[in-house]
């Protein structure tokens, strides 16, 4: 995951930025949920690119994500310096939307699976077609992908931002670039690898070595399953951090859950606490999903018609 990869990293810089890498560390420890799920949308904005353009597209991409961060985090800090006291509503609806994100997720993957199909049967046509219009394909995917990436980059600056809230403005500032940073150069670091891994594969299936024919061969057939992996974590994390969020917001919530995980104890009292988040998530998420659905279909109908 990410966020795993994230620590190292911080851990690896933490003689030269002392405070700096520790409160980093418990920032990205609360991000690693929208990591995760970042990384898996990102990697399956690329599938239907040729593959000889791959790596261009994923750069391009990165390059985008580094411009949201380069507006996402001066804005957190904006926000944290005049009006410090929206932190927290931030901070909550940047838990509820993964929440309804993540709900949102299921529903989907659960009620319109057919639709998902026909939507990727398309492009499969479309690219074997010798006129179709791969640049335009291109520009298309990475447009989704950027915007994509604006909506997860905020709610990492978010969560971070919570986490650092309480610190002087100088160690906010630090804390969120090097966030900002680190999180553009693995997601997308691991994104190009990830969708590389299939042509690794075969390239190594393709040497003398045996050692090296099983090996290439064991990376191409466990890629597709990586790649679905990563989205299911991603989904259950969005639940965990999220629910996280709002529990810890709502202090006679999160009073409750502590003392039922206090009077548990062991490995039992340390799992409730992480059970209940997701929980809550997952309830929280079909509420959201529930209550603005009908309400945005409402609002496209009205604007179909004006």
């Amino acid at each position: 995951m990410a966020g795993s990869s994230l620590l190292i990293l911080i851990d690896d810089i933490a003689a030269v930025l002392d405070d700096v890498a520790l409160m980093t560390k418990a920032a990205t420890k609360k991000t690693a949920g929208v990591l995760g799920d970042d990384l898996a949308l990102n990697a399956q904005q690329v599938a239907g690119v040729r593959p000889a353009r791959e790596l261009p597209v994923v750069w391009a991409v990165a390059k985008g994500s580094a411009v949201n961060k380069a507006i996402l985090v001066p804005a957190a800090l904006a926000i944290s310096f005049f009006i410090p006291w929206l932190v927290t509503p931030v901070l909550m609806l940047g838990g509820a939307f993964l929440c309804f994100e993540g709900f949102e997720k299921l529903v989907h993957k659960f009620l319109h699976r057919e639709e998902d199909q026909q939507h990727k049967k398309k492009l499969r046509e479309a690219l074997k077609d010798p006129d179709a219009d791969l640049k335009g394909v291109e520009k298309d995917k990475i447009k989704g992908a950027i915007r994509t990436d604006f909506i997860l980059s905020a709610e990492i600056i978010t969560i971070t931002l919570g986490t650092v809230a309480t610190q002087t403005f100088a160690m906010q500032a630090a804390v969120l670039t090097v966030v900002a940073i680190m999180v553009t150069v693995v997601v997308y670091g691991l994104v190009a690898g990830i969708v590389k891994l299939d042509d690794a594969g075969l390239y190594l299936s393709e040497q003398s070595s045996v050692m090296a024919q099983k090996l290439g061969s064991g990376i191409v057939w466990v890629a597709p399953y990586l790649m679905k992996g990563l989205s299911i974590l991603g989904t259950i994390a969005m639940f965990l951090v999220g629910g996280g969020i709002l529990v810890h917001g709502v202090p006679p919530l999160y009073e409750a859950v502590s003392e039922f995980a206090g009077g548990m104890g062991g490995v039992s009292g340390a799992l409730v606490p992480t059970l209940a988040n997701g929980v809550i998530g997952l309830i929280a998420g079909a509420i959201l999903v529930a209550v603005i659905t009908p309400l945005t279909k409402i609002w496209q109908a009205r604007k179909a018609s004006a």
